[in-house]
């Protein structure tokens, strides 16, 4: 629920996760992060007054508002419900700084949709963030006439905008037979961002994008394509080209944000591991999210999987084992991470490719998956972009270093479903997502069964 007068949970530095013997029980997943920030953006452009409902309140969606109001976008808050007073594509604030946490889903939309604002801004973050790259996406905007250096590390945060003008933008941007570029190898959130700003950039014959490379996560990208399309915006797509027509965003009136996906994969596993069923509710057959995707390879480890358009089950086995997973996990990196654990529990040995993204995350996360499970005593191999993990031979308990990564500890909580206590240290940095996490997880444990201890 966002409520500004609710701080979340404090937690100590350490908690204890004991044994899990058995999970069960429904669970109203939180808004998605992904869509609520995208919304809250494409409601701050748009021409009229958005009503958001179903949205997210963590460290995430916190930034993303103040940054907007700092800008000059009403915003009011009334639980999950949200009211933007749009500005049409014109920030009234020209000149602030803003601080984005470790928020890529804030910091990669307004450096686009900033360029061209005709102010000057400052956009900067924890240390982080100043170590994930944005070097591509600021490329491209600078291609276009956009007046963005860096403030430290050549291609990361911290940034600085300075005003270009629309005569930048217009003599720049491409004309029928050209086309700007941008990887899409790296973060999607870098298309992402281009796409959300192009329908204000776009010359009167369309914008052109074209990817290079290969397009990881490219759910998200679909995810923002008609997130734009539910404000107005014309775009079109064949292939890795985008054709985006000029124009503004208008006011849906009232949007609605399903539950975030990425979250739904910790509980869903929680039943595959723990007997279950755990029902998810806020996502299922007809959500936009790609990470639902992690449902089906979940039934394909063997898992009792039920599907409806609001709401998944899942249950261990009737073999009573997970099979291992040998998949390909470019479109849904993060709720690979939730694949990674189950490989503790699976017979075999899970390969997960195509995860380099993770080295850029909110950690290197492949090598902190990679160290992490083998405290636990699991068998772990890794790559510059895959990663495999074996059943330990025997359980160890461990104390889980979460290195600042929400992820990272809503992942490896799950390990004391295989009979030994976790130690989760800082598990407060669940906030950046999904602050009852915790909670929800103890709920979800059968009484004296497990229990969560500082």
């Amino acid at each position: 629920m966002v409520n500004e007068a609710v701080s979340p949970r404090a937690w100590p530095p350490l908690l204890t996760v004991a044994p899990i013997g058995r999970a069960q029980g429904v669970v109203r997943l939180p808004g998605s992060k992904s869509m609520s920030n995208r919304a809250l953006l494409l409601a701050a452009l748009a021409e009229g007054a958005t009503q958001l409902s179903g949205l997210l309140d963590a460290d995430d969606t916190r930034v993303m508002i103040a940054a907007l109001r700092l800008l000059g976008v009403a915003v009011s808050l009334d639980g999950d419900r949200a009211r933007v007073a749009g500005c049409g594509g014109a920030f009234p604030v020209r000149q602030a700084e803003l601080h984005l946490g470790n928020a890529g889903t804030a910091m990669r939309p307004l450096t686009a949709a900033l360029a061209f604002a005709g102010g000057t801004y400052r956009l900067d973050g924890v240390a982080r963030m100043r170590e994930r790259p944005i070097g591509d996406l600021v490329d491209a905007l600078n291609a276009m006439g956009a007046r963005i250096t860096y403030l430290g590390a050549r291609g990361f945060p911290p940034l600085l905008i300075e005003p270009a003008g629309a005569a930048a933008a217009a003599a720049a941007a491409p004309s029928s037979d050209r086309a700007i570029r941008v990887r899409g190898d790296v973060s999607s959130q870098f298309l992402s961002g281009l796409l959300i700003a192009a329908p204000a950039l776009a010359p009167v014959e369309g914008l052109r994008i074209e990817v290079e490379g290969g397009l990881i996560s490219q759910p998200y990208v679909a995810m923002t394509v008609a997130m734009m399309r539910a404000f107005g915006a014309r775009v079109q797509q064949a292939g890795s080209t985008f054709r985006v027509e000029a124009g503004r965003y208008r006011s849906p009136g009232h949007f609605a944000i399903e539950g975030d996906a990425s979250g739904a994969s910790y509980f869903l596993a929680l039943g595959a591991i723990a007997g279950g069923p755990v029902r998810v509710e806020g996502v299922g057959s007809a959500s936009v999210q790609g990470d639902v995707a992690f449902a089906h390879v979940l039934a394909g480890m063997g898992a009792q999987v039920d599907w409806g358009p609001d709401g998944i089950s899942a249950a261990a086995p009737a073999a009573g084992t997970l099979r291992a997973a040998d998949t390909d996990a470019t479109a849904i990196p993060d709720a690979a991470m939730t694949l990674a654990v189950l490989g503790l529990f699976a017979q075999g040995t899970t390969q997960l490719r195509g995860i380099g993204s993770w080295r850029v995350k909110e950690t290197d996360r492949i090598h902190a998956m990679a160290t992490e499970l083998s405290r636990l005593g699991a068998i772990v191999q890794s790559g510059p972009d895959w990663l495999s993990v074996a059943a330990p031979p025997a359980w160890r308990e461990a104390t889980i270093d979460t290195y600042d990564d929400h992820r990272m500890a809503m992942c490896l909580a799950l390990a004391a479903a295989g009979g030994v206590p976790v130690h989760i240290r800082d598990p407060g940095c669940v906030a950046k997502t999904y602050p009852a996490f915790f909670d929800e997880l103890e709920r979800l444990c059968a009484p004296g069964r497990a229990a969560l201890r500082p």
